[in-house]
């Protein structure tokens, strides 16, 4: 696997593999493995099992490819999840939580793609895990649940716009989200499925920009393929824990979820500042 030689090579100890695994990016078991892991705890989070597991997926990619690449290849199979979190959770769905904020997820995804080669992904990062941490801390009373008020316009747009812009430029358009969704206390089913919209039709726009940045070519498509299955039995299987989970355990975990991200995105922006 000359491509990676860097990053798996001689150094994992494994032979390439022959066969339909050499065309991918999965050229030892060490990075398969990883792939796998990477790609279950990314399915559990789509599956609406908290938002932490998501951001696990590209660094752990990123221990035997490039970063970028390793984003690359979640986004075919982000999409494959995607389908099958909308049938999962079909019929479950805050209408004004999406018309508050999909029009500007749009504009953020857009302005990302226009600055992706000027914008400090560690920048990012950090502003957003800062942000996601001070919205934890201001929120830590008890959960109730009950009829979700009017989602703000000019929140849904702000946190909209940050949501699309960050997934973009630093895989981290979660909190964001959730800043502006949790507060709404919804059913956590309601909540689970307008994420899972609303992440889905992020990531479809985000095809095209990803594309015209030569990152989806055929060798990382054949890596996606072959974690397919994978992938959609994850999101199955945490979506069937989500639909067991009561709210006052939902939330309350969700909010631990937050935090957890918004720690993760302190370290990766303060780290790769230094």
């Amino acid at each position: 696997m000359p491509a990676l030689a860097g990053y798996a090579g001689d150094a994992m100890g494994g032979a390439p593999w022959h066969g339909f695994l050499a065309q991918t990016h999965f050229a030892d078991p060490t990075t398969l493995w990883l792939g796998a892991l990477a790609v279950m705890l990314v399915g559990l989070s789509k599956g609406g099992l908290g938002g932490a597991f998501a951001l696990i997926g590209v660094p752990l990619l990123a221990l035997v490819m490039p970063p970028v690449q390793a984003a690359a290849l979640l986004l075919p199979l982000l999409l494959m999840m995607d389908a099958v979190g909308l049938w999962a959770w079909r019929g479950y769905a805050h209408r004004g939580t999406l018309v508050a904020m999909l029009p500007a997820a749009i504009l953020g995804v857009g302005v990302g793609w226009l600055t992706a080669a000027a914008t400090p992904e560690a920048l990012v990062r950090l502003i957003v895990g800062l942000v996601a941490l001070a919205f934890v801390l201001r929120s830590l009373r008890p959960a109730r649940v009950g009829v979700a008020t009017g989602p703000s316009r000019l929140s849904g747009w702000f946190w909209g716009t940050i949501a699309g812009f960050t997934s973009f430029v630093a895989h981290a358009g979660g909190p964001p989200f959730q800043i502006h969704a949790l507060p709404l206390r919804l059913d956590p089913r309601v909540y689970t499925g307008t994420s899972v919209i609303f992440f889905a039709i992020m990531n479809a726009v985000k095809v095209v920009p990803y594309a015209a940045l030569g990152q989806l070519d055929a060798r990382t498509l054949a890596s996606a393929v072959v974690l397919l299955p994978l992938a959609g039995l994850a999101v199955l299987l945490g979506a069937a824990l989500v639909r067991r989970m009561r709210p006052t355990i939902f939330y309350p975990f969700m909010y631990a979820m937050v935090a957890l991200v918004a720690l993760r995105l302190v370290y990766e922006g303060v780290r790769g500042l230094l």
